[in-house]
């Protein structure tokens, strides 16, 4: 068992213990002897994932990260193959030099290529591009059974799209083939417009999105009354600058320890956002902006997450229908205001109409809303409770790959269809957030049908 590493969530709303784990060798091993853990496996990448779908405290951990190797780039194609263990920012690195990059990323760069896939990320550019999973050619898939597949949209298709935002649950992904997009640059000519309302940003989304290959808005959360639901709306274009450097570089911050409260509170965000907003709309024209900080301003300070003090942070991003957006997107706002509640990143943008790349991908036509909220206690939760009965009574989802509490009725709403998923499920898989989601509503309906 592996106990050199500490596995949580990122959110730290559960602590990190002493959870079992395998090297991810050592679990392909034992898949191919038929040899299934306790309590199920799951495997587990760099742990960027928020809440507990990356967690399986019953079973076994495989950690994932020595399968990384990355291999050349196709020059006509774009495809490289890589190990499910190979961080995106290894993957830049080593196409950026050939002019490729990442046709889709998140908000950092430090996750894996299997938790990408498992998670089926998105970015800032859904509208033109959809998510991660719309650019895995295939991948190999380990199965308790001792079988390892190889998946796409033509061999084992059902498997493939299950395992696109499937959260681990239908086996080890092993490795990926993944198209990259071509580029001129790896960086972006930004223009930042301050809008002063909700509707502004509204009526500006549609040509934002038909101009720019990344669209992203900054909300001002807290503030209300006039004020209420301004902004800055971030669009960009890859640069002719040639800027092919990839390499990686260390944070220039970090947060060395656990502060014993959380840093991140209500006097300290007021200001944030005000200094946010005021630097940001001062260079209102085009501008040149380093990829780095473009698409990972996070990424450049280590332990941020920290700043939330020992309790942790919950995120909650949902996603809204466009024709009820306009009514749904202020009500989250003010919800979380009227309950006292700061979020330090309040981030919006608008999915584009593809069909979703796996079963249960999040990213579905509509308007994504991600708020950040420190973890108060019995206070935090019944806020986010709100914030999902906004969400569903629109026709919305919650994203379950963020999510560290949300019902088994709220996920069943989100995502109706999770039936799908759970009878390609790999039977010695499991994770915390489908035992508390998934197999509780399988319960339900056993017992319902018992009752009968």
């Amino acid at each position: 068992m592996n106990r050199e590493r500490e596995f949580a969530g990122f959110g730290r709303i559960r602590p990190a213990g002493e959870r079992r784990a395998l090297g991810g060798d050592a679990a392909l091993a034992g898949l191919k002897a038929g040899g299934n853990p306790p309590g199920g496996l799951l495997a587990h990448g760099n742990g960027r994932s928020y809440g507990d779908s990356c967690l399986n405290d019953a079973g076994v951990l495989a950690d994932m990260r020595s399968l990384n190797a990355i291999g050349a780039v196709d020059a006509e194609s774009g495809v490289i193959e890589v190990g499910a263990g190979a961080l995106l920012a290894d993957i830049i690195a080593a196409a950026a030099p050939q002019g490729w990059f990442l046709p889709v990323t998140p908000g950092t760069q430090f996750v894996t290529a299997g938790g990408a896939i498992a998670n089926d990320v998105h970015g800032k550019n859904h509208h033109r591009r959809g998510s991660f999973g719309h650019h895995v050619e295939s991948l190999v898939l380990a199965r308790s059974d001792g079988s390892v597949r190889t998946c796409s949209a033509t061999e084992n298709a059902a498997l493939f799209r299950a395992t696109i935002g499937g959260m681990g649950l239908t086996g080890i992904i092993v490795s990926a083939r993944i198209r990259l997009m071509k580029v001129p640059s790896l960086d972006v000519e930004e223009r930042v417009r301050p809008f002063a309302s909700l509707d502004a940003f509204f009526d500006m989304a549609d040509e934002a999105d038909k101009e720019n290959e990344y669209a992203v808005a900054w909300i001002d959360q807290l503030a209300g009354g006039s004020h209420s639901g301004r902004g800055v709306l971030l669009t960009g274009n890859h640069t002719q600058n040639g800027n092919f450097d990839g390499a990686h570089r260390p944070a220039r911050l970090s947060v060395p320890f656990q502060p014993p409260f959380c840093v991140l509170n209500r006097p300290f965000l007021t200001l944030f956002n005000l200094a946010y907003r005021t630097a940001k709309s001062r260079s209102p024209g085009p501008h040149v902006t380093g990829w780095r900080s473009f698409f990972y301003p996070l990424d450049g300070v280590r332990h941020w997450n920290r700043l939330y003090g020992p309790r942790g942070l919950y995120q909650h991003q949902s996603v809204i229908p466009g024709d009820a957006a306009r009514q749904a997107v202020p009500r989250l706002l003010e919800a979380a205001r009227r309950a006292g509640h700061g979020s330090f990143l309040t981030v919006l943008k608008r999915f584009g109409n593809h069909e979703a790349a796996g079963l249960l991908s999040f990213a579905r036509p509509g308007y994504t809303l991600t708020l950040d909220f420190p973890n108060t206690g019995a206070r935090t939760l019944a806020m986010l409770d709100e914030l999902d009965r906004i969400t569903i009574g629109a026709g919305g989802a919650v994203n379950p790959y963020k999510d560290a509490r949300m019902g088994a009725a709220v996920f069943e709403a989100s995502f109706p269809n999770w039936r799908e998923l759970e009878a390609l499920r790999d039977p010695a898989f499991a994770s915390d957030f489908w035992r508390r989601t998934a197999f509780a509503l399988g319960a339900r309906e056993r017992e319902m049908a018992a009752a009968e």
